[in-house]
């Protein structure tokens, strides 16, 4: 019954079907790029695998910072520490994760090979991601704080929206330079990154054997 199933799936591998194909090509084309990722200097290596992670970092100070703005404007005094530690953690988390998965991954794995499609990611995941989602995550978590401690009155819901594009307007302003900072820094993580692969394809094609690559 063993050989039965290995013969099958033999037979399953070996159809020649054009979804199969892709499906080899794309595996053996991601096994030659992580090869030769291996063999790039540790410094891209480095800017590779852990570039991410200074955005991130930037991040957190994006929440940090957008905290603190937020505490001052409704006076909440207390649980400093409480409303820090997920203004740090969450926006640092979530911008590596989405850096990965849609700028890292796609574009070394073979599936990103368009250099301002990258640079567009990245800098939208600076921005958007790393920028602007931890002010929007400061506003819940401070107002629950204020209303908690009342440090300031909140109004009705009639009026909550008014209120809160009111209050949060001048936080925007303060952290419009950090914004475009974190743009800045997607777009040159991005940029480095795309470098390192196109670095990666021209290796490919001087040193492979005609038929180590699928076309």
């Amino acid at each position: 019954m063993i050989q039965d199933f290995k013969m099958t799936g033999k037979e399953f591998l070996e159809l020649d079907s054009p979804q199969q194909r892709l499906i080899l090509e794309r595996v053996k084309r991601m096994e030659i790029i992580q090869k030769m990722f291996n063999e790039l200097p540790k410094a891209d290596q480095n800017l590779c695998n852990h570039g991410k992670y200074f955005l991130a970092a930037n991040s957190s100070l994006c929440g940090l910072a957008a905290n603190n703005f937020f505490r001052s404007i409704l006076h909440v005094r207390k649980a400093s520490l409480v409303s820090a530690m997920p203004m740090a953690v969450i926006p640092f988390l979530s911008t590596a994760a989405v850096y990965e998965v849609f700028v890292h991954d796609p574009l070394f794995s073979g599936q990103l090979n368009c250099e301002v499609c990258a640079v567009i990611r990245g800098g939208l995941v600076g921005a958007v991601v790393g920028g602007l989602y931890p002010i929007f995550l400061a506003i819940p978590l401070n107002a629950s704080l204020a209303a908690r401690y009342m440090s300031t009155p909140l109004p009705g819901k009639e009026n909550l929206l008014r209120y809160w594009l009111t209050t949060a307007q001048p936080v925007f302003r303060k952290m419009s330079l950090g914004i475009l900072v974190q743009a800045l820094t997607g777009l040159f993580l991005a940029t480095k990154q795309h470098g390192i692969y196109i670095k990666m394809l021209l290796q490919m094609n001087t040193s492979r054997d005609p038929e180590e690559l699928p076309e």
